[in-house]
């Protein structure tokens, strides 16, 4: 239900329901720790925490980075067929690289 979620883009498609879940939890830098978790658990020594780089870095930039990662993908094709969630994060990112 999350990622069907995530993958209407909620930015666009409910942008006060958007603000309003960033203000509930401390700010926009915040916010990109829910909206990106799956990319902090794909590289986690890589990134760190996004809310921290979103302090140093801007909220902005952090969200445009990890679209970028979705965009190129989590993981290596291996021949499988695409999980579910590959779909939904493919779907996702593509919304919200049309939308920048």
């Amino acid at each position: 239900m999350w990622n069907k979620f995530l993958a209407s883009d909620p930015g666009r498609n409910r942008p006060i329901l958007h603000n309003l879940m960033a203000l509930a939890v401390g700010g926009k830098h915040r916010w990109n720790e829910m909206l990106f978790h799956d990319v902090h658990h794909a590289f986690p020594n890589a990134l760190g925490t996004l809310s921290q780089r979103g302090r140093f870095h801007g909220w902005k930039k952090v969200h445009d980075a990890s679209v970028e990662v979705l965009y190129r993908g989590l993981w290596k094709p291996n021949g499988d067929e695409e999980t579910e969630m590959q779909k939904q994060q493919k779907k996702r990112s593509l919304l919200m690289r049309q939308g920048q």
